[in-house]
């Protein structure tokens, strides 16, 4: 089992100095609201995956410091997370230490597989389509290792190509390289998309069922601008055709960047007709198979981090949902340990964490 042993947070959000012992099953943190439980669940992201989901690394460092450092012990050796502000641009340094080596990026074969469930996941259905697209993006970023090279390259590419449409360059050519390169890359990203949903459609259908208690079909539909099967050479027409349009609005209209992913609750789209409790399901759903789906491609188990969302399920969910805990390392916020207690019959960590004195 991959497991995160320990961990000691410095200048790092709430905490000044504070040190942590944690378990191979579950843990559970609980504390009042603004503790800093949710603090402690990022640190611990960060020391698996190497970044932040709430944040950038300037964000990271405490009030009035200058740096913060995160150490851990885990089944992968010591890892030490090193933030610094540089006196001479005021940028922030980020540094990795990996069983002794030092490196400026965690690359993937040296992450660890985590699984992220947190309040604004329960948008992933209904809010906008930037949620589902980076659901699917970084689901294939922690089960496919060339796709985050993939993602930094098509994000970089793009960002060049909307620079010179805010410039203006609209002579004749100027922008033909950006775009066949632009095609090139996000024909990459469509078809490991596409891949992904196809595995998703053959397996969601039944997981779901199992959690509603009756027969449904779910499916996952990409919904894109540019024609699925030539997905590459659809976009260089579209980025062709818009040029233009592109340079008036000064930003690309068409690309992986654009496009959209509709979830579908037999055969009706999940934003015109799904239930809060329709909703929760498949959003359970959906995060269980993100499990499955890393465990098998990483051949270990994931780590769970649960930020306050299990009081946002049923009884039913909260069961169904404990079942899949079983076996990984996890962890749980909350502001009431009884409501996760009751439903691990083995042994739990608490973990209280204390509110921070006012200054």
């Amino acid at each position: 089992m991959v497991m995160v042993e320990d961990i000691r947070l410095q200048h790092f959000r709430s905490y000044v100095d504070e040190s942590f012992e944690l378990e191979p099953g579950v843990n559970i943190v609980v504390g009042p609201n603004t503790a800093g439980k949710t603090n402690l669940l990022e640190a611990i992201q960060i020391i698996c995956q190497g970044g932040s989901y709430r944040a950038s690394d300037a964000g990271l460092i405490q009030k009035n410091q200058s740096w913060s450092r995160l150490d851990s012990h885990t089944s992968h050796g010591l890892r030490v997370v090193k933030l610094n502000v540089l006196e001479s641009t005021g940028r922030v340094q980020k540094t990795f230490t990996v069983s002794g080596k030092n490196t400026k990026h965690l690359s993937h074969d040296k992450t660890i597989p985590a699984v992220l469930f947190e309040p604004n996941h329960l948008l992933l259905l209904t809010g906008p389509k930037e949620f589902r697209r980076n659901f699917i993006d970084d689901l294939l970023g922690q089960s496919e290792s060339a796709f985050p090279l993939i993602r930094r390259q098509y994000k970089r590419t793009l960002a060049q190509r909307n620079t010179l449409l805010k410039k203006g360059f609209s002579q004749t050519g100027q922008l033909f390289a950006w775009n066949v390169r632009l095609s090139e890359l996000g024909g990459e990203i469509a078809s490991h998309r596409i891949r992904l949903i196809e595995s998703l459609n053959k397996n969601l259908p039944d997981l779901y069922s199992e959690l509603a208690g009756t027969k449904n079909n779910v499916t996952i539909q990409y919904d894109s601008a540019c024609s699925i099967d030539s997905y590459g050479s659809s976009l260089l027409k579209k980025l062709e055709m818009s040029e233009k349009l592109d340079l008036q609005r000064g930003f690309t209209a068409y690309g992986p960047h654009r496009d959209d992913f509709i979830v579908k609750l037999n055969q009706n789209p999940v934003t015109n007709m799904a239930s809060r409790g329709e909703n929760r399901t498949l959003l359970l759903s959906l995060k269980l198979m993100e499990l499955q789906i890393i465990e098998k491609a990483r051949a270990k188990k994931p780590i769970l981090l649960l930020d306050d969302v299990f009081s946002e399920l049923d009884g039913a969910r909260r069961r169904a949902l404990t079942e899949f805990l079983k076996d990984h390392q996890t962890f749980i916020t909350t502001t009431d340990a009884d409501i996760v207690v009751q439903h691990f019959i083995g042994k739990a960590n608490i973990i209280p964490i204390s509110p921070v004195p006012s200054s």
